[in-house]
Parts: C-alpha cells; structure tokens; sequence
C-alpha cells in the first residue's frame, strides 16, 4: 500500500474516532457528493485567487502567498468534495488528492501536487512548496513577496483551479 493511500485510511480512522467522541473531526468523511459545495469550493478558490493579486496590486504582497495556497486548497477541496470526502485537515486533504492521482481517478500532474505540498516531509524541501511559501510569509516578517516567487504561485493557483474545474465537469 503507498505512503499516500496509507494516509488516507488513518485520515479516515482519526475522523471516525474523533466523531465517535463527539468532537469535531480532523481527518476525513466519506460524504454523499454535494454539487452545491463542490461549487462553493470553486467560488472561494477563484475569491482567493482574485485576492492575491488585490493584495501584491495594494502593496500587500506577503498575503498574497497565503491567499494563493488557499486557492489552491480551496481547489482541493472541490475535488475531495466531488469525490464523497469532507476534509478536516490540510495533510488528509493533499494524502487523498495524491491517493486519487495513484487510483488514476483524477488526470493531475503529480510535480503539481509536490509544488503544494510534498506527502514526504523530510525529504521536501518546504521553501520550495507552496505550503512553505505561505508559511514564510505568513509567519515570517518580510513585508513582500519576490516577484518571481510570487508569479510562480499565481501561476501555479491559475492551473490548479483550471484542472479543477476539468476535474469536476468530468
């Protein structure tokens, strides 16, 4: 079993336990496929995207890092949803997303999915990904975002989204 698919089933195990305790879960559900949500995700995928560029655009670059990352787990979130998954936690969400690319349920370029987030943490390098990325700027102090770095990820948010919606109209 791959490193991924193994995560998804503790994912799925965590939630069941967390929910059998009556608390909020942190893992992942299997849920009935919802349209309605799975369109929700999108509206707020592209909302952060438009916000990432309005913040480099008002000299707020450093945020854009992070608005750009939540476009692109927003995205991820569309595509959990369309599967019958609710997410409670960033780690499940890219271990099912890497699950589903292994299953060849979902056409995604899995050198797309480590630019986000690498399933192998002490192998990945963090600055390289755009969880690193938006770590360094949320928590860090530069008051700006390079310009390559920040064309990289509004490039990179711009194709997740679009393969996004591939993903779901299929």
């Amino acid at each position: 079993m791959s490193h991924a698919k193994n995560k998804v089933d503790w994912c799925l195990k965590k939630a069941e336990k967390e929910l059998e305790e009556g608390s909020t879960h942190r893992g992942l559900v299997k849920v009935k496929p919802n349209k309605q949500q799975i369109l929700n995700h999108i509206a707020k995928a592209e909302h952060d995207l438009k916000a990432g560029i309005e913040f480099a655009r008002i000299g707020f670059s450093d945020w854009s890092a992070s608005a750009f990352f939540y476009s692109m787990y927003q995205s991820f979130l569309a595509i959990t949803a369309k599967f019958g998954y609710e997410s409670g936690n960033q780690e499940c969400t890219f271990a099912l997303m890497h699950s589903l690319v292994e299953e060849k349920k979902i056409d995604f370029d899995k050198s797309l999915l480590e630019k986000i987030a690498s399933l192998d943490v002490q192998e990945a390098k963090r600055e390289t990904t755009s969880v690193g990325a938006r770590e360094k700027y949320q928590y860090g102090t530069a008051l700006s975002i390079e310009d390559n770095l920040y064309k990289e990820l509004l490039n990179l948010a711009k194709k997740i989204l679009s393969k996004t919606k591939e993903i779901i109209e299929e």
